[in-house]
């Protein structure tokens, strides 16, 4: 039996606004809640949010260097590898020079916090 539900998952970054809305960008979801410290985006299900927290001091991982790790990553299934690339690419993120699945079926990005993210077929 759970003792609970998963309802968000909280990324730090420098600017919670301007985070908050690529991936609602990317994602088709809306701001839900923005506050200056704070930004929480959703679906329309209502499910899993994604929000994003002031942190004045953010230092972005330098994956895949195990000094600074990437510490996690969110995978976000596209229907067309190559669209979703330029989508992406199109709102400020930045192509991952090191690919380690390189024609597995995704691609790594860093988000315009340089959070790391993939996109998956």
């Amino acid at each position: 039996m759970a003792i609970g539900t998963l309802s968000e998952v909280v990324l730090d970054c420098p600017d919670p606004v301007a985070l908050g809305d690529f991936y609602a960008e990317i994602l088709g979801w809306k701001v839900v809640h923005e506050a200056d410290d704070w930004v929480t985006i959703s679906g329309d299900d209502g499910g899993i949010k994604l929000a994003f927290q002031l942190a004045p001091d953010y230092k972005p991982p330098v994956w895949p260097d195990a000094e600074h790790p990437q510490q996690f990553h969110l995978d976000i299934r596209v229907p067309d590898l190559a669209k979703g690339t330029a989508d992406v690419l199109a709102l400020g993120a930045v192509k991952h020079h090191h690919q380690p699945g390189q024609g597995d079926g995704f691609i790594v990005f860093l988000d315009p916090a340089g959070h790391p993210f993939c996109l998956v077929d």
